[in-house]
């Protein structure tokens, strides 16, 4: 941390195992021994369960998670073991520890998650045989590795913002604790429109994703690649509006809109988390789509469940990490004096203003990274829509095009409100930008799109109306009876 106290910690040393000299090389050949042992052996189960089809089953699965958590665990601390021995300087900066913390209770945690897994596995295997494959079915079993990693990115993600508040308050007592959030210019006499505004967009959001979810859920006829993802876009959308506005509609009512400093880098986090996480799923549905029309019979082949639950589980994990950079680096600024956010959220570049730190490198990781994070999947998915239009010109029906054209149309039109305000927002920032036009910008694709989404892919969707009907019918049936 920079800034005001220019005598805080910029690093730390490690004491490493109390080996002495004559002996090192030896601990360390062992602990390199038994460090690559690991590697090879949990890189053996993982590719000997992906590439034999009898072992795809639920303990395997367990398993091959298993083996990622050990072999990413052992990668949290061993490497870093082995250098120190190595280095006359055992040193190791604070951001990397904050780092090292986050990732050593993730996969530590999610070890303790999986052995209870197959612990349940194993009970319902011996006691309950004859129902062994109801029980455990692959839904099941996908919502416990889900849930598993969930749980121990938000209890490792605690404990690691926990941690760098007491670096901040502990080595300098005038740090800011709290922030101010300026909130939305709007004027006295009007807010109580407002409010009611923003809570109607807010409940219809709320409402419409998770009648999605559930339709999804409910209907057997949506399990298939198309509504996976869609399913996954409406709880983003969910938790992207939820990250919001429930504080900016709480502020609105408030005499102090205040945001503790930890409850701020929360925010920024989850904002970070679900904004990714809605641009990896909409590259995903984009190029769902364009197998759909461009390869309608090797549609089921190319668009594989193993091939979907990875695209899934790729999108969660590299925004998991994207979040987890930018918050790490946010935790090193120091805030000084002025507490006070031009906006109704913790906005990542509001922030890099108010500190006084050197913010050179949040500024090159926004631009490099986060760009890549924005940008890439912007141009999958016109590239995309593209070639669907162009498959579309090669067979031409005038019903074909229109339906294919109202439904590309209404799709990026989203796509472009979503990108283009971020794009704007964050990679080309004007100074002729005001405080005003860039909350607008900002309410365009946290506001104004998650509420679009279930509009424009699901309830103008054919295959959503029937689902409503039918899960409608299914529930009235029994009291009609």
């Amino acid at each position: 941390m920079t800034g005001r106290n220019q005598t805080a910690v910029t690093e730390f040393l490690l004491q490493g195992l109390p080996i002495e000299s004559e002996r090192k090389n030896l601990f360390y050949a062992l602990f390199l021994v038994m460090y690559v042992t690991t590697v090879l052996g949990n890189l053996l189960i993982i590719f000997l369960i992906r590439l034999d089809s009898q072992l795809h089953t639920p303990m395997y699965l367990f398993l091959s998670n298993l083996s990622f958590s050990d072999l990413c665990f052992s990668s949290v601390t061993m490497p870093k073991l082995l250098h120190n021995m190595q280095s006359q300087v055992p040193s190791i900066p604070y951001a990397g520890c904050l780092t090292q913390m986050y990732f050593f209770m993730l996969f530590g945690d999610l070890e303790s998650f999986f052995l209870v897994a197959m612990a349940y596995d194993r009970y319902v295997a011996i006691c309950f045989p004859l129902h062994y494959t109801t029980i455990m079915s692959p839904r099941l079993c996908l919502s416990l590795v889900a849930l598993s990693w969930a749980l121990t990115t938000l209890d490792a993600m605690l404990h690691t913002l926990l941690m760098a508040r007491l670096y901040m308050t502990g080595r300098n007592q005038t740090a800011v604790t709290e922030f101010l959030l300026q909130g939305l210019p709007i004027q006295s006499e009007q807010k109580s429109l407002f409010y009611a505004l923003f809570l109607v967009m807010y409940v219809t959001t709320v409402l419409g994703n998770l009648l999605i979810i559930f339709l999804i859920r409910l209907d057997s006829q949506l399990h298939t690649p198309m509504y996976l993802f869609l399913s996954n876009l409406s709880f983003s959308d969910l938790c992207f509006s939820s990250v919001t506005m429930p504080k900016l509609l709480h502020n609105m009512q408030s005499q102090v809109p205040s945001i503790p400093y930890a409850g701020c880098l929360t925010q920024m986090y989850f904002f970070l988390f679900f904004g990714d996480l809605e641009s990896f799923l909409l590259v995903a549905m984009a190029y769902d789509r364009y197998v759909a029309i461009c390869f309608p019979l090797h549609y089921t082949t190319i668009m594989s469940p193993r091939l979907c639950l990875s695209l899934v589980a790729l999108s969660w994990g590299l925004t998991t990490l994207h979040a987890m950079l930018h918050t790490l680096l946010m935790a090193r600024l120091c805030f000084c004096a002025d507490n006070v956010i031009p906006h109704f959220f913790c906005d990542m570049s509001a922030l890099l203003k108010l500190s006084c730190s050197d913010t050179r490198v949040n500024d090159l990781v926004i631009f490099t990274i986060g760009g890549l994070i924005v940008v890439i999947p912007f141009l999958l998915i016109i590239l995309s829509y593209a070639r669907i239009v162009s498959s579309i010109f090669k067979v031409p029906s005038a019903r074909g095009m229109r339906k294919a054209f109202s439904t590309c149309g209404s799709h990026l039109a989203v796509v472009s409100l979503f990108f283009g305000a971020i794009i704007a927002l964050y990679l080309c920032p004007s100074a002729d930008n005001s405080t005003v036009k860039e909350m607008v910008m900002a309410m365009m694709y946290t506001v104004v799109t998650p509420m679009l989404n279930p509009f424009i892919y699901s309830l103008r969707n054919r295959d959503m109306k029937g689902a409503l009907g039918r899960v409608f019918c299914r529930k009235i049936t029994p009291f009609s009876v």
